[in-house]
C-alpha cells in the first residue's frame, strides 16, 4: 500500500510541498502534480517538457507567465468556498507562477503527444455538477474534462463530499480501453479536509480512501487521508472516498492515461453497480443546494 499512498510532506522537495510526477513509482507513466505555498510576489517557474499543465489555484490568486503571453488567475478563498479559472500550458513551453497575495497552488500534469494553444478558463465556465443523492451526494467541479477545456491527454476535475458522505461511488475503474465503454487513466486523488463551520477539532479532520484490484490486476488500497496526502491509482476499483461526520472533504484528481483518445470513461464495479438507481429516490444533500 505505501507504494501508492503518499502522506503530507513526503513528497516534498526545495519548491513543493508534494511532488509527484510520471515515474515516481514503479508502474507510474502518465500523470503528476506539484502543490506549492507561495507567499506574496513569490514565483515558481516550469519547464513542461514532454508534460502539459494545469494551473489550479486551490487558496489565493497568481499571475501567470506563458512566453509573451500574461495571465491573471483571480483565485478563491479556498477548495471549499469556490470554483477557480485555470490555466491549460501546452508542452515544449515554459511558464511562470507569481502569486498575487499570498496562496496555495497545484500544478497538474501529464504526458502530452500534441503541443495545443494556451487556454484560459474562467471560473464562471466552470461546469459545475451536484452529482449522486442522499448520503452519496458531492459537487463535481469539471475544469479540465473533455468538451470544456482542450488538452491533449489530461482530464482533471475537483470533488466536494460534505461531512458524513460518501463519494467516488459505487466503487468504479477506468484502467482498460474499450472503445466507447472504458478508457485505461491513471488517476491522482489529493485531499483537503476540513471541520463543519464552527465546530471544534480544526487540524483533526480526516476521510478514507479505497482502492481493490482485480483477480488479474491486484492492489490493496485502504487509507486513512488528511490535508495535502495523495493516494495513486495506477488501475483497479476505486471508492469510496468516505467523509466521516463533522468532515468535509475536498479532493483533485488529475487522470491520463496511453490512449489515443482523450475521454474519461468508466466502469462501476457489478457488485455495487445496483447503488445508483437507488438515487432516484432520494433528493441531493441540502447542504450541497444551498451553497456555491
Amino acid at each position: 500500500m505505501s507504494q501508492w499512498v503518499y502522506p503530507a510532506g513526503t513528497t516534498a522537495d526545495a519548491e513543493y510541498d508534494t511532488s509527484i510526477l510520471p515515474g515516481a513509482a514503479d508502474g507510474w507513466a502518465h500523470t503528476g502534480l506539484q502543490v506549492t505555498d507561495l507567499a506574496a510576489g513569490e514565483s515558481r517557474t516550469v519547464v513542461t517538457g514532454g508534460l502539459e499543465y494545469i494551473v489550479v489555484p486551490l487558496a489565493g490568486g497568481a499571475r501567470v507567465t506563458v512566453g509573451e503571453q500574461a495571465f491573471v488567475l483571480a483565485g478563491r478563498p479556498d477548495v471549499f468556498s469556490a470554483a477557480t479559472d485555470v490555466l491549460y500550458v501546452p508542452r515544449d513551453a515554459t511558464f511562470t507562477l507569481t502569486s498575487t497575495e499570498g496562496g496555495r497552488y497545484a500544478l497538474c500534469s501529464a504526458t502530452a503527444r500534441e503541443a495545443l494553444p494556451v487556454s484560459h478558463l474562467p471560473a464562471a465556465d466552470v461546469p459545475d455538477e451536484l452529482r449522486g443523492a442522499g448520503p452519496a451526494s458531492r459537487r463535481v467541479r469539471n475544469f479540465g474534462v473533455p468538451g470544456v477545456l482542450g488538452a491533449d491527454s489530461i482530464i482533471a476535475c475537483e470533488v466536494i463530499t460534505p461531512a458524513g458522505n460518501w463519494s467516488s461511488y459505487p466503487p468504479h475503474k477506468h484502467d482498460e480501453e474499450h472503445e466507447g465503454v472504458e478508457t485505461a487513466l491513471e488517476e491522482i486523488y489529493y485531499f483537503e479536509l476540513r471541520t463543519e463551520p464552527d465546530a471544534p477539532g480544526a487540524g483533526s479532520a480526516f476521510g478514507y480512501q479505497r482502492v481493490y484490484g482485480t483477480d488479474s490486476r491486484p492492489i490493496d488500497v485502504l487509507a486513512e487521508v488528511r490535508s495535502g496526502d495523495v493516494v495513486l491509482v495506477p488501475h483497479g476499483w476505486h471508492g469510496p472516498s468516505t467523509a466521516p461526520p463533522g468532515y468535509d472533504m475536498y479532493y483533485l484528481n488529475v487522470m491520463a492515461g496511453p490512449g489515443a483518445t482523450r475521454a474519461w470513461l468508466i466502469c462501476d464495479d457489478p457488485a455495487h453497480a445496483w447503488v445508483r438507481q437507488t438515487w432516484a429516490g432520494q433528493s441531493v444533500d441540502p447542504r450541497l443546494t444551498t451553497t456555491a
